[in-house]
């Protein structure tokens, strides 16, 4: 019994929406990932190469001597890094043109960022302007204290 309830709510959280679009979202970055590594070898590498000498993919430096010696390939890191730089760039524009069109469906609730213009006499209940000092209606001073005390006045 314990098993087949751990079974079900492993399924509950597997099928839950934020996964799947994780998921999706792996699935899809993984082939834009193809996408931005071949832009930059097949395209973007040879171009460079033509305005620096040299192809980025074939800069190497070999340690030692013989057959056997450990080459570093930094020109693969250079191709890795320039990868990594037009995938974030991309990636950026994409968000940028999505909060941007988000920002313009969603419409803005003016109501909830306004700030109170006006409050209320606590002893005539006549709406005033908030920084009167006095009520215009029945001419009762409206200092902080007085206010907080008819106010617990009329609620008693």
């Amino acid at each position: 019994m314990k098993e087949n309830g751990f079974i079900n709510e492993f399924k509950k959280f597997i099928m839950r929406g934020n996964v799947m679009d994780m998921a999706v979202g792996v699935i899809v970055g993984g082939a834009f990932t193809a996408i931005v590594t071949s832009l930059n070898q097949d395209i973007l590498t040879p171009i460079l190469g033509i305005f620096g000498g040299t192809d980025f993919s074939n800069l190497k430096i070999t340690l030692g001597l013989g057959e056997n010696a450990p080459v570093l390939c930094y020109g693969n890191f250079i191709t890795a890094v320039i990868n990594f730089l037009i995938t974030a760039f991309v990636i950026f524009c994409l968000v940028k043109a999505i909060n941007t069109v988000s920002e313009k469906l969603t419409p803005k609730n003016e109501e909830e960022e306004a700030a109170p213009t006006t409050k209320i006499c606590p002893y005539c209940k006549s709406e005033i302007d908030i920084e009167a000092v006095r009520c215009p209606h029945c001419t009762s001073i409206l200092e902080e204290e007085a206010v907080k005390e008819a106010a617990a006045t009329v609620e008693k």
